[in-house]
């Protein structure tokens, strides 16, 4: 459904160091995509999608700390992400990063609200 948070990015200096502590912190389940220099991270049960299987539970990601990821970032899902980057600049946001495609998943925008928040979006492949 669009517009709600469907993902969170908590950016990293030391992958292995991140890993370990959230591993050990909280339980979360860590599978590394060393081709994408990310890690997926598992906060709560899956379906066999892949989907958290809890309503109103998301799942997140670990990345190396880069602009325009510097600080922990929520994501929201969009039905089209170039619609969605399009408005936030209507509304006084400033994209920081335009779409990208994310392997055969989907596409990953960054942008910054009129507060300076850095926020991300999600659109589904094929959505």
């Amino acid at each position: 459904m669009a517009g709600q948070v469907v993902h969170f990015e908590i950016p990293v200096d030391d992958l292995d160091r991140a890993q370990s502590f959230y591993r050990e912190a909280f339980g979360w389940r860590m599978h590394s995509m060393p081709e994408m220099s990310y890690t997926t991270v598992t906060t709560a049960a899956v379906d066999e999608q892949g989907l958290p299987a809890e309503p109103g539970a998301i799942n997140g990601g670990l990345l190396m700390r880069q602009e325009p990821v510097t600080g922990p970032v929520v994501v929201v899902n969009v039905e089209d992400i170039d619609a969605a980057l399009a408005r936030v600049r209507e509304l006084g946001g400033r994209v920081l990063r335009e779409r990208l495609t994310v392997g055969d998943m989907g596409y990953s925008a960054y942008f910054t609200d009129p507060e300076g928040n850095t926020i991300g979006l999600w659109q589904t492949a094929g959505g």
